[in-house]
């Protein structure tokens, strides 16, 4: 018994194992891999935004999107076994967005062109596109040609938008295009004008001309910003006018004041200006 009291008690050690080594583990550089891998998405999607025109972010588009299923034109086989697609115009498409007569009014046609046809909306952008190079040609040329107006394209932008073709024709300091606080344009307006006449009759679009002008002082006992802006519309659509520009073509005339100014000083020169839109159709 007493040899018995006398032994060593047995010590029984357990060791914890934590599986994956605690926070020497690995698991949170998966999620810092997707992470990094999102990051660098983003700004390479930031950086496509910035560096691609348009119609370059449309093709980028395109090849992303499933073309054989809901393409508008080809049913998918390039052959003349091929088919078509329900979207076509020579189809009846009994819902979607397809036709829903063999001949629809063009309120109810199918989003997409005819069968081996092109797409109309690509088509109105490319020919927009091509009309702003020719207008910049055509700039170019009335500033080389022109004794009145040598610096006329120092007067003049262009931008494609989803209203269509804008130009925009706006003063320079010392360099305005109408009389001052008055509606009675100078040569370089009536140069402008005669330019724009001959491009804008490369295409049957309708136009549309807006006015703007800067900020007046709130002192004046009459301010002439909304009678001012409209004024110089008008006058430059009888311009256009004169210049054998067919009157039925002119949409709307508006006079905007100084509500859009186009830099951040509301009295600066550069918010007198003129935006003619050349319209794409339905706008």
């Amino acid at each position: 018994m007493e040899a018995r009291n006398n032994a060593t008690p047995a010590i029984i050690k357990r060791k914890k194992i934590i599986a994956g080594g605690g926070h020497h583990g690995g698991a949170w550089k998966v999620a810092y891999a997707d992470f990094v891998t999102a990051m660098m998405a983003f700004f390479m999607l930031m950086w496509l935004l910035n560096a691609t025109t348009e119609k370059q972010r449309k093709g980028i588009a395109d090849y992303f999107s499933p073309t054989i299923p809901v393409n508008r034109v080809s049913g998918g086989g390039d052959g003349a076994f091929g088919g078509e697609s329900v979207f076509s115009e020579e189809q009846i498409a009994q819902s979607g967005t397809g036709a829903t007569a063999q001949r629809p009014s063009s309120e109810r046609q199918a989003l997409g062109a005819a069968a081996g046809g092109p797409d109309t909306g690509a088509a109105e952008a490319t020919a927009l596109s091509d009309l702003q190079r020719e207008l910049e040609k055509a700039l170019a040329a009335s500033g080389a040609e022109s004794m009145l107006a040598p610096d006329v394209a120092r007067h003049v932008v262009t931008r494609l938008t989803d209203d269509g073709l804008i130009v925009e024709l706006f003063d320079l300091e010392g360099e305005p295009l109408f009389s001052k606080d008055g509606t009675t344009p100078l040569p370089v307006t009536l140069a402008i004008a005669g330019m724009l006449a001959r491009v804008f009759g490369l295409v049957s679009n309708e136009v549309a001309i807006s006015g703007y002008v800067r900020t007046y002082p709130d002192v004046l006992r009459v301010n002439p910003e909304w009678e001012l802006s409209s004024e110089r519309a008008q006058t430059f659509r009888k311009l256009l006018e004169q210049e054998g520009f067919a009157p039925a073509r002119v949409q709307r005339v508006t006079g905007f004041a100084d509500r859009k100014p186009a830099v951040s000083n509301p009295v600066a020169v550069r918010n007198n200006r003129l935006e003619v839109t050349l319209l794409r159709p339905g706008k």
